[in-house]
């Protein structure tokens, strides 16, 4: 084989290898594409970093949100990054949050955070919280007692020392449990107010260790993300402020 040849066929070599590797690239490449969509319109999995959702939702549970529950979204139109910060566009289907959804949202006071809390309360309601007792539209949020031994148990071990009552609890067409804390002094009432429009009223289910709109003031419908589904894993890292906890158990709670 002459030199020219031997050069043509190194040529042809490099030619195809650069080939295969700009192929490998694409195929990475719609993959990113159609994973990153999937969570922009779709489903997006969350953590959970905080108790104020406890007993619904406990620290270090994987959940899986429904980015399709109020509407279907133009991708990449609702995101937080490097930055760049934008409300989604809806196609179609658009609707709201009903009371009782539990929900993932852009705080609003730093949209770069993501929040999840339930629904107490929607546009047009009034909303008051006396002696730690909801109202919406001047009716008592109906609320049992119950026996609350396994929700202690899930708990991570901060929270086991505090004076807890559970009781179940109806929100919209939600039934949950709530958590309150027998010992707690903080004033918890919230003067009346009526939800303006394309706003939300939420709380936590852990209502005396929640930071939610009884301090800081409603979602506006722009910042919710979606609707929690249930969880698929639940696992605390063995390194931060909590010990290390796996709960095989919750994989697959539907979240109410």
């Amino acid at each position: 084989m002459s030199e020219g040849e031997i050069i043509v066929e190194e040529f042809k070599k490099e030619v195809s290898k650069k080939n295969k590797i700009l192929k490998e690239v694409k195929s990475i490449s719609l993959i990113l594409l159609v994973v990153l969509t999937f969570r922009s319109v779709i489903a997006e999995p969350f953590r959970i970093p905080s108790g104020s959702m406890i007993p619904t939702l406990m620290i270090g549970d994987f959940i899986l949100v429904n980015k399709l529950s109020y509407g279907v979204k133009v991708p990449f139109t609702d995101i937080n990054l490097f930055g760049l910060d934008s409300d989604p566009i809806y196609l179609f289907g658009k609707s709201d949050p009903k009371r009782g959804d539990v929900i993932v949202f852009k705080f609003p006071r730093d949209r770069s955070i993501n929040y999840i809390k339930r629904v107490v309360a929607v546009p047009g309601d009034t909303i008051e919280v006396k002696d730690k007792i909801l109202y919406v539209n001047d009716k008592p949020q109906e609320m049992v007692e119950t026996e609350g031994k396994k929700y202690l148990e899930e708990m991570d071990d901060k929270f086991k020392a505090y004076n807890f009552s559970f009781l179940k609890a109806k929100t919209g067409m939600a039934e949950h449990i709530l958590q309150y804390d027998k010992d707690s002094f903080y004033s918890t009432d919230f003067a009346k107010i009526t939800i303006g429009p394309n706003e939300f009223f939420v709380m936590g289910d852990n209502r005396d260790y929640s930071s939610d709109s009884r301090f800081w003031g409603t979602v506006p419908r722009e910042n919710i993300k979606g609707k929690a589904l249930f969880v698929w894993f639940s696992l605390i890292f063995p390194f931060g402020e909590y010990p290390f906890k796996f709960r095989p158990f919750r994989i697959g709670t539907v979240i109410n």
